[in-house]
């Protein structure tokens, strides 16, 4: 990996990595770890969003304001925003994990076999970690 850090070089604005660039170059790393860092920071202030809606429908709910129906409507929006919230978390798992992968510099390449997963299938997936045939395949075993 280049000695250039990935963490503290300020890309230009509007910038997109390029295949005429080295695979995963630290401009490239800079790319998809701000990317991940900005996804992340958006899920952990919607998270916040979802609990907070979650704790004012309970305590509506439990505050026995509103009639069955209020109620029926208030543990619907419950379990939606725990589903949500559920899903979120899962999100934030694998955000986390390929920031992982990108410090120990294993980012955009496959876990399964080691080979560049490609920067195009990075662009449209940031969070791949096979290649495409591999994906196919364990999707058939799946």
């Amino acid at each position: 990996m280049a000695t250039e850090n990935y963490k503290t070089i300020e890309l230009p604005p509007k910038y997109v990595p390029k295949k005429s660039e080295p695979y995963m170059c630290p401009q490239q790393l800079a790319y998809f770890y701000q990317l991940l860092n900005s996804q992340k920071e958006e899920l952990l202030q919607d998270s916040d969003s979802v609990l907070n809606a979650v704790r004012l429908a309970d305590k509506t709910e439990s505050a026995g304001v509103g009639d069955e129906s209020d109620n029926a409507t208030f543990e619907q929006e419950i379990t939606m925003n725990l589903r949500m919230s559920e899903r979120d978390n899962n999100l934030l798992k694998k955000i986390n994990a390929a920031l992982e992968r990108i410090e120990n510099g294993t980012y955009g390449y496959s876990i399964v076999s080691g080979d560049e997963i490609g920067l195009s299938r990075m662009l449209a997936r940031p969070l791949a970690t096979m290649t495409v045939e591999e994906q196919e395949e364990y999707e058939k075993r799946k």
